[in-house]
């Protein structure tokens, strides 16, 4: 199971760092704010996990090699965007963006489980670990977070949806990696279906 966590870790920090070298790029920024952003949209979730959960040192100063991966990313997104392909286009970045957000949710859940976390904590902690790295890149953007907007359609509810998923299954000593998955496609499902629908929470 560890060795699945970080397998599904590397990923979604890879699809996040993309989705924020992408959003930087956007907005403007120099090489050193794309990879400022790209860092921080990839690990700023899960470094707010880490706090929480009382989990020093922090996952991306232990295993370093994650910031070279964000470094080799930087050319090859760099590439697809003067080679005019449409994988920086808005309908691709929500996919890419769908798919981080399961796979962070799932990784925060199992990382808080595995740690003996009481269930309700655990659901929350796969919440802050896919959404927060989104609203650090958003502030850092001189943007509001889509997060907490009226107009943005359902972003952290999907993540709690799948949290549960994930926490149910695991209850009924469901194998870890089939929670692991359902986690991820009620995650993707759910967000994917939202934009598509545009199903938002109104207050």
């Amino acid at each position: 199971m560890e060795t699945l966590l970080y397998i599904i870790e590397v990923t979604a920090i890879l699809v996040f760092a993309y989705s924020g070298l992408v959003h930087a790029r956007q907005s403007g920024f120099d090489l050193v704010g794309v990879l400022t952003i790209g860092f921080v949209t990839a690990f700023g979730g899960g470094t707010i996990r880490d706090v929480l959960l009382g989990n020093h040192p922090l996952y991306w100063v232990v295993h370093w090699e994650f910031l070279v991966l964000i470094g080799l990313l930087l050319p090859f997104e760099y590439l697809l965007l003067r080679s005019n392909r449409n994988i920086s286009g808005g309908r691709v970045l929500v996919i890419i963006d769908a798919l981080g957000l399961g796979l962070f949710t799932a990784s925060g859940v199992g990382i808080a489980l595995s740690m003996n976390t009481p269930v309700l904590p655990s659901a929350f902690i796969g919440v802050v670990t896919a959404t927060f790295g989104g609203v650090v890149r958003d502030i850092l953007c001189n943007q509001k977070p889509q997060l907490f907007l009226p107009t943005e359609p359902l972003y952290a509810t999907c993540a709690f949806a799948g949290a549960w998923i994930y926490i149910a299954l695991i209850k009924l000593n469901i194998a870890p990696i089939a929670a692991v998955l359902a986690c991820i496609a009620t995650v993707f499902l759910f967000r994917i279906l939202a934009v598509k629908f545009d199903i938002k929470l109104r207050y």
